[in-house]
């Protein structure tokens, strides 16, 4: 081999040397990768007031004592399922921990991606409330949990709303409020007012293309209609009892009712990738959400009631945010395997049939 010849290859390798870490440093979280220790957790969650008391009460309080270092990388539900799933072949994901609800967690079990959990990894697993046992689902582990209700300004909603179906009431056309990124627990509650279960997707078609004639405002985000229902930019929503008690708070004139069709349920919790870099890290992490003191502190912050029984909220403010055993009775749980085989078409509709003026 000549010199000449050396020093092209050598050339080539060089170039292909460089767009080899050209390439990889354009991916989003390789920084992150580049500096994980043992004592660094990638978590993957929603920004917003959720990420921002997960460093209040989980990160900073319990995990950064121990000299665990939280990382957050945000992004909505939607694309960091996209990522996880994209990233199954690879020895090593660029996530520790998913912030995920329950609706998330069959989807992702059908593709194979998600660790089982190891309940003795998690000495507060056994304080879990027997509703949301890991047991049941075991590849997910509870955080907090609230209902859908309705929210109604009372000086714009003059007859109170009995149920969602008010949403749908011409009288009120104009002043209703829905959230782009919940169109999953929407279009449920469109099958339940329609009269059927949250997995009747064709009755749940044709009651949204009923709302969408009365012209419904749709924001991005719970933050956006949080702000049209404080500037009475709309005055009628579907929404968990927990925001409407955080927005309460803000001062926002709302009230809330049961609604008849059913109280669809919300739990929000973590699963670990099977390839997360860190388990030992992501365990830690699970455990510490399930302390009293990270319960509570949701519980006061942002209204979603503790899935522990170790958990002490006090009597006021779990008249504000949980249920009395009449509301208990019209609990709906999401029909999770519906949402799993049908998470595409769903969407597709929301987009192309629902949203468009």
């Amino acid at each position: 081999m000549t010199t000449r010849t050396k020093y092209r290859q050598s050339r080539r390798s060089l170039i292909a040397g460089a767009a080899a870490v050209a390439g990889l440093s354009a991916l989003p979280l390789s920084p992150i990768r580049a500096q994980a220790s043992n004592k660094r957790i990638v978590l993957s969650t929603w920004g917003g007031d959720y990420g921002n008391l997960l460093t209040k009460h989980l990160a900073n309080p319990i995990l950064a004592p121990q000299g665990w270092d939280v990382v957050k990388d945000e992004a909505v539900v939607a694309q960091r399922k996209t990522k996880t799933v994209a990233e199954k072949r690879l020895p090593k994901g660029s996530s520790d921990v998913q912030a995920l609800t329950a609706t998330d967690i069959v989807e992702l079990r059908d593709q194979d991606v998600l660790e089982k959990l190891d309940l003795s990894r998690l000495k507060n697993a056994a304080t879990i409330i027997k509703t949301f046992s890991i047991a049941d689902s075991p590849y997910f582990s509870p955080h907090i949990y609230s209902g859908k209700v309705v929210l109604y300004n009372p000086k714009l909603i003059k007859d109170v709303p009995t149920g969602m179906d008010s949403l749908w009431d011409a009288k009120n056309q104009g002043k209703v409020g829905i959230v782009d990124i919940q169109h999953v627990y929407t279009t449920m509650a469109a099958a339940l007012v329609g009269g059927g279960k949250t997995g009747d997707f064709e009755i749940a078609k044709k009651s949204l293309l009923e709302l969408k004639k009365l012209k419904p405002r749709i924001y991005p985000s719970n933050e956006a209609l949080a702000q049209a229902l404080f500037t009475e930019e709309v005055g009628l929503c579907i929404m968990w009892k927990a925001r409407a008690v955080q927005w309460q708070n803000a001062g926002t004139n709302i009230l809330t009712v049961a609604p008849k069709e059913g109280l669809i349920t919300y739990v929000s919790g973590f699963a670990i990738p099977k390839n997360a870099p860190n388990r030992d890290g992501a365990y830690a992490l699970l455990d510490a959400a399930l302390q009293p003191a990270v319960q509570e502190g949701f519980a006061a912050d942002m209204g979603y009631n503790p899935v522990v029984s170790t958990a002490k909220v006090p009597a006021d403010l779990r008249a504000r945010i949980g249920f009395t055993e009449a509301e208990e009775k019209l609990f709906v749980n999401p029909d999770l395997e519906f949402i799993a085989r049908q998470a595409g078409e769903l969407k597709d509709f929301w987009d192309k049939q629902f949203k468009p003026a």
